[in-house]
Protein backbone atom coordinates (compact mmCIF):
# COMPACT_ATOMS: atom_id res chain seq x y z
CA UNK A 1 0.00 0.00 0.00
CA UNK A 2 0.77 3.31 -1.19
CA UNK A 3 1.86 5.84 1.52
CA UNK A 4 -0.83 8.25 -0.54
CA UNK A 5 -3.42 5.34 0.14
CA UNK A 6 -2.81 4.98 3.73
CA UNK A 7 -3.21 8.73 4.57
CA UNK A 8 -6.51 8.93 2.89
CA UNK A 9 -7.29 5.94 5.24
CA UNK A 10 -6.34 7.54 8.06
CA UNK A 11 -8.01 11.16 7.04
CA UNK A 12 -11.47 8.83 7.04
CA UNK A 13 -11.39 6.84 9.75
CA UNK A 14 -10.70 10.35 11.66
CA UNK A 15 -13.67 11.91 10.23
CA UNK A 16 -15.57 8.33 11.44
CA UNK A 17 -14.50 9.47 14.98
CA UNK A 18 -15.40 13.02 14.85
CA UNK A 19 -18.97 11.90 13.66
CA UNK A 20 -19.40 9.57 16.17
CA UNK A 21 -18.22 11.66 19.08
CA UNK A 22 -20.93 14.30 17.62
CA UNK A 23 -23.88 11.99 17.94
CA UNK A 24 -22.59 10.50 21.69
CA UNK A 25 -24.92 12.79 23.77
CA UNK A 26 -27.46 12.83 22.13
CA UNK A 27 -30.27 10.00 22.65
CA UNK A 28 -32.92 7.94 20.43
CA UNK A 29 -35.86 9.60 19.97
CA UNK A 30 -38.46 8.34 22.40
CA UNK A 31 -41.63 6.07 20.76
CA UNK A 32 -44.80 7.03 22.70
CA UNK A 33 -46.96 3.80 23.32
CA UNK A 34 -50.28 3.88 23.13
CA UNK A 35 -51.87 2.40 26.15
CA UNK A 36 -55.26 0.52 25.68
CA UNK A 37 -58.36 1.92 27.91
CA UNK A 38 -58.89 -0.23 31.03
CA UNK A 39 -62.01 -2.18 31.41
CA UNK A 40 -63.54 -1.06 34.25
CA UNK A 41 -64.52 -3.85 36.80
CA UNK A 42 -68.47 -3.67 36.79
CA UNK A 43 -70.78 -1.97 33.88
CA UNK A 44 -73.36 0.44 35.28
CA UNK A 45 -77.04 -0.11 33.79
CA UNK A 46 -79.83 2.43 33.88
CA UNK A 47 -83.01 1.13 35.24
CA UNK A 48 -86.22 1.50 33.74
CA UNK A 49 -87.61 1.31 29.46
CA UNK A 50 -85.57 3.47 27.56
CA UNK A 51 -87.93 6.16 25.42
CA UNK A 52 -87.33 6.18 21.96
CA UNK A 53 -87.07 9.28 19.68
CA UNK A 54 -90.29 8.52 17.67
CA UNK A 55 -92.34 7.30 20.47
CA UNK A 56 -92.72 4.74 22.86
CA UNK A 57 -90.52 1.66 22.24
CA UNK A 58 -91.15 -1.24 20.55
CA UNK A 59 -92.88 -4.16 22.76
CA UNK A 60 -93.50 -1.89 25.36
CA UNK A 61 -96.95 -2.54 26.68
CA UNK A 62 -99.47 0.03 24.75
CA UNK A 63 -102.44 1.15 27.07
CA UNK A 64 -106.13 0.85 25.90
CA UNK A 65 -108.13 3.79 25.03
CA UNK A 66 -111.39 4.25 26.40
CA UNK A 67 -114.83 4.61 24.12
CA UNK A 68 -115.52 8.26 23.31
CA UNK A 69 -119.51 7.58 24.55
CA UNK A 70 -120.97 5.04 27.25
CA UNK A 71 -123.17 2.03 26.23
CA UNK A 72 -126.68 4.18 27.67
CA UNK A 73 -125.38 7.85 26.24
CA UNK A 74 -128.26 7.66 23.67
CA UNK A 75 -128.31 11.07 22.75
CA UNK A 76 -124.36 11.27 22.73
CA UNK A 77 -122.08 13.99 24.76
CA UNK A 78 -123.11 17.16 23.98
CA UNK A 79 -120.66 18.42 21.46
CA UNK A 80 -120.02 18.63 17.95
CA UNK A 81 -121.59 15.25 17.08
CA UNK A 82 -124.58 15.80 18.71
CA UNK A 83 -126.98 15.84 15.70
CA UNK A 84 -125.01 13.00 14.44
CA UNK A 85 -125.56 11.09 17.78
CA UNK A 86 -129.54 12.12 17.40
CA UNK A 87 -129.57 10.33 14.11
CA UNK A 88 -127.65 7.70 15.08
CA UNK A 89 -130.38 6.98 17.88
CA UNK A 90 -133.60 7.36 15.86
CA UNK A 91 -131.94 5.19 12.96
CA UNK A 92 -130.69 2.61 15.66
CA UNK A 93 -134.50 2.15 16.87
CA UNK A 94 -136.63 1.81 14.07
CA UNK A 95 -134.41 0.59 11.28
CA UNK A 96 -131.25 -1.37 12.65
CA UNK A 97 -129.87 -2.89 9.49
CA UNK A 98 -129.46 0.36 8.19
CA UNK A 99 -126.97 1.13 11.09
CA UNK A 100 -125.30 -1.92 11.24
CA UNK A 101 -124.82 -1.95 7.15
CA UNK A 102 -123.16 1.65 7.83
CA UNK A 103 -120.78 0.01 10.66
CA UNK A 104 -119.61 -2.52 8.63
CA UNK A 105 -118.83 0.00 5.51
CA UNK A 106 -117.02 1.99 7.69
CA UNK A 107 -114.97 -0.64 9.26
CA UNK A 108 -114.86 -3.05 6.35
CA UNK A 109 -114.52 -0.56 3.47
CA UNK A 110 -115.40 -2.46 0.63
CA UNK A 111 -117.63 -2.36 -2.49
CA UNK A 112 -121.36 -3.53 -1.63
CA UNK A 113 -120.35 -4.00 2.03
CA UNK A 114 -123.50 -1.58 3.11
CA UNK A 115 -125.56 -4.04 1.10
CA UNK A 116 -124.29 -7.32 1.71
CA UNK A 117 -124.23 -7.23 5.72
CA UNK A 118 -127.77 -5.04 5.49
CA UNK A 119 -129.19 -7.31 3.83
CA UNK A 120 -127.80 -10.44 6.10
CA UNK A 121 -128.82 -8.91 8.99
CA UNK A 122 -132.56 -7.91 7.70
CA UNK A 123 -133.12 -11.85 6.64
CA UNK A 124 -132.10 -12.89 10.50
CA UNK A 125 -133.98 -9.90 11.82
CA UNK A 126 -137.43 -10.51 10.10
CA UNK A 127 -136.82 -14.57 10.42
CA UNK A 128 -136.28 -14.32 14.08
CA UNK A 129 -139.43 -12.33 14.79
CA UNK A 130 -141.17 -14.56 12.81
CA UNK A 131 -139.69 -17.27 14.79
CA UNK A 132 -139.23 -15.85 18.70
CA UNK A 133 -141.72 -12.75 18.16
CA UNK A 134 -138.45 -10.85 18.95
CA UNK A 135 -134.82 -9.93 17.12
CA UNK A 136 -133.60 -12.93 18.66
CA UNK A 137 -130.63 -14.08 15.98
CA UNK A 138 -129.40 -10.64 14.62
CA UNK A 139 -127.48 -9.99 17.70
CA UNK A 140 -125.61 -13.39 17.41
CA UNK A 141 -124.79 -12.55 13.56
CA UNK A 142 -123.82 -8.66 14.36
CA UNK A 143 -121.47 -8.89 17.49
CA UNK A 144 -118.27 -9.50 15.40
CA UNK A 145 -118.44 -6.13 14.59
CA UNK A 146 -118.04 -5.20 18.20
CA UNK A 147 -115.08 -6.79 18.70
CA UNK A 148 -112.96 -5.81 15.43
CA UNK A 149 -114.20 -2.21 16.48
CA UNK A 150 -112.29 -2.66 20.10
CA UNK A 151 -109.52 -4.98 17.98
CA UNK A 152 -109.15 -1.28 15.40
CA UNK A 153 -108.60 1.19 17.41
CA UNK A 154 -107.75 -0.76 21.04
CA UNK A 155 -110.55 0.04 22.86
CA UNK A 156 -111.18 -0.76 26.39
CA UNK A 157 -113.41 -4.27 26.45
CA UNK A 158 -116.12 -4.67 28.99
CA UNK A 159 -114.39 -7.14 30.84
CA UNK A 160 -111.45 -4.85 31.35
CA UNK A 161 -113.98 -1.80 32.21
CA UNK A 162 -115.47 -3.98 35.11
CA UNK A 163 -112.74 -5.07 36.19
CA UNK A 164 -110.82 -1.45 36.72
CA UNK A 165 -114.46 -0.24 37.85
CA UNK A 166 -115.10 -2.88 40.50
CA UNK A 167 -111.23 -4.38 41.17
CA UNK A 168 -111.90 -8.31 40.06
CA UNK A 169 -110.53 -10.59 37.46
CA UNK A 170 -107.61 -9.02 37.46
CA UNK A 171 -105.53 -12.30 36.55
CA UNK A 172 -107.81 -13.43 33.83
CA UNK A 173 -106.87 -9.42 32.43
CA UNK A 174 -103.39 -10.02 32.40
CA UNK A 175 -103.61 -13.07 30.06
CA UNK A 176 -103.64 -12.01 27.08
CA UNK A 177 -105.09 -14.94 25.27
CA UNK A 178 -107.57 -15.24 28.41
CA UNK A 179 -108.59 -11.39 28.11
CA UNK A 180 -109.33 -11.82 24.31
CA UNK A 181 -111.80 -14.79 24.76
CA UNK A 182 -113.43 -13.58 27.59
CA UNK A 183 -113.98 -10.26 25.95
CA UNK A 184 -115.08 -12.11 22.67
CA UNK A 185 -117.97 -13.61 24.50
CA UNK A 186 -118.75 -10.07 26.97
CA UNK A 187 -119.07 -8.90 23.41
CA UNK A 188 -122.12 -11.45 22.31
CA UNK A 189 -123.72 -10.70 25.87
CA UNK A 190 -123.65 -6.98 25.28
CA UNK A 191 -125.19 -7.57 21.91
CA UNK A 192 -127.78 -10.10 22.67
CA UNK A 193 -128.74 -8.28 26.12
CA UNK A 194 -128.58 -4.44 25.18
CA UNK A 195 -128.45 -4.43 20.85
CA UNK A 196 -129.79 -1.23 20.07
CA UNK A 197 -127.49 0.20 22.56
CA UNK A 198 -124.60 -1.73 21.31
CA UNK A 199 -125.23 -0.58 17.98
CA UNK A 200 -125.42 3.05 18.75
CA UNK A 201 -122.67 3.07 20.93
CA UNK A 202 -120.55 1.71 18.01
CA UNK A 203 -121.93 3.94 15.30
CA UNK A 204 -120.70 7.06 17.85
CA UNK A 205 -117.60 5.79 18.35
CA UNK A 206 -116.80 5.35 14.14
CA UNK A 207 -118.20 8.02 13.53
CA UNK A 208 -116.07 10.09 15.69
CA UNK A 209 -112.68 8.41 14.55
CA UNK A 210 -113.40 7.77 10.56
CA UNK A 211 -114.89 9.47 7.67
CA UNK A 212 -117.72 7.85 5.83
CA UNK A 213 -116.14 5.71 2.72
CA UNK A 214 -117.65 8.10 0.53
CA UNK A 215 -115.54 11.11 1.31
CA UNK A 216 -112.32 9.12 1.02
CA UNK A 217 -112.74 8.02 -2.31
CA UNK A 218 -111.02 9.59 -5.39
CA UNK A 219 -113.63 12.19 -7.39
CA UNK A 220 -115.22 10.73 -10.92
CA UNK A 221 -113.26 12.60 -13.21
CA UNK A 222 -115.38 12.76 -17.20
CA UNK A 223 -113.28 12.14 -20.07
CA UNK A 224 -113.93 12.89 -23.25
CA UNK A 225 -114.85 9.97 -25.91
CA UNK A 226 -112.70 9.21 -28.11
CA UNK A 227 -111.98 11.12 -31.58
CA UNK A 228 -113.48 9.48 -34.59
CA UNK A 229 -110.78 7.17 -36.74
CA UNK A 230 -110.35 6.94 -40.10
CA UNK A 231 -109.08 4.09 -42.41
CA UNK A 232 -106.85 5.04 -45.18
CA UNK A 233 -106.77 2.10 -47.83
CA UNK A 234 -103.45 2.45 -49.81
CA UNK A 235 -103.60 2.88 -53.94
CA UNK A 236 -103.41 0.01 -56.15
Amino acid sequence: MTPEQEQVIEEQQALLEESANMYTGEMEPETKTVEPPKTPEYIEVANGVPAGPGGPVMGAPVSRSAWSTGLFSCLGSQDEFCSSDLEVCIVGTFIPCVLYGGNMERILPRRSSFGIHCLSYSSLYFLGNCLFNMNSLAPCFSYPSRTALRRKFNLEGTGEQIANTFGCCGSVIDDDESRECCESVLDCAVHVLCHPCALCQESRELRRRLPHPAFSRPAYLPQAPPMEQHMVLPMV
